[in-house]
């Protein structure tokens, strides 16, 4: 299909035709008092207040917190933080798996608090679960925690709930998560819990463990 000649000339000058442009091509980038610098399609352009770019986009005013912007009949409001899009990204999911030890056991790397550790997958325990020595050897301080009876293969033993800042799976990341902490050297794993693993996704199949991060 041929172009008209003025538009013709506007994609070649602009990178875009004026009857492309629409609101998710219009970004500010530099407020200033009376004056804005826009991103208009793929041209940046300053503009002082009552100006109006070749596209057709009028900077009604300006401040250094915000530009008042007129396109085709519509009045919007834009600060630096702002972008306006018609384009929507849907969130991904993130997916692990974890593969089967010979031990008959999901053993992966995680990361809590920003520490590297070894934990081991389980679906039977309530909550992260670690041994106050591990607890220690991070960082976590159970000072403030709620104190608890932990039920353990060997009882009930004395344990702490606490909070920790961020626990991550691979690309599966979780703040704010609640575990335990028992005192002496049980479990000898750190155990990854339902506290994290009921935010997931989780399937089996064929000796590896899939978990999936939900939408």
């Amino acid at each position: 299909m041929k172009l008209p000649f003025a538009c013709v000339i506007l994609s070649t000058s602009l990178g875009l035709c004026a009857d492309e442009i629409s609101l998710s091509d219009i970004s500010v980038v530099g407020l200033f008092t009376d004056a804005a610098m826009l991103n208009v399609g793929e041209q940046r352009q300053f503009l002082k207040a009552g100006q109006r770019s070749d596209e057709g986009v009028l900077l009604v005013e300006a401040s250094s917190e915000e530009a008042v912007i007129e396109f085709r009949g519509e009045s919007l409001t834009l600060t630096l933080s702002d972008r306006i899009s018609a384009k929507f990204t849907p969130p991904q999911i993130k997916v692990v798996t974890v593969a089967l030890n010979d031990r008959g056991q999901y053993l992966t790397m995680a990361i809590i608090n920003n520490r590297p550790v070894r934990v081991l997958v389980d679906t039977g325990a309530t909550s992260i679960a670690m041994n106050s020595v591990v607890a220690k050897s991070l960082g976590i301080s159970t000072e403030n925690g709620r104190e608890l009876q932990a039920s353990t293969a060997s009882g009930l033993v004395s344990s702490v709930e606490v909070v920790l800042d961020e626990v991550s799976v691979g690309d599966i990341k979780f703040n704010n998560v609640k575990a335990l902490v028992i005192e002496g050297e049980y479990p000898k794993n750190i155990l990854l819990g339902m506290t994290f693993l009921r935010q997931v996704e989780i399937s089996e199949e064929a000796g590896l463990m899939v978990l999936k991060s939900r939408l």
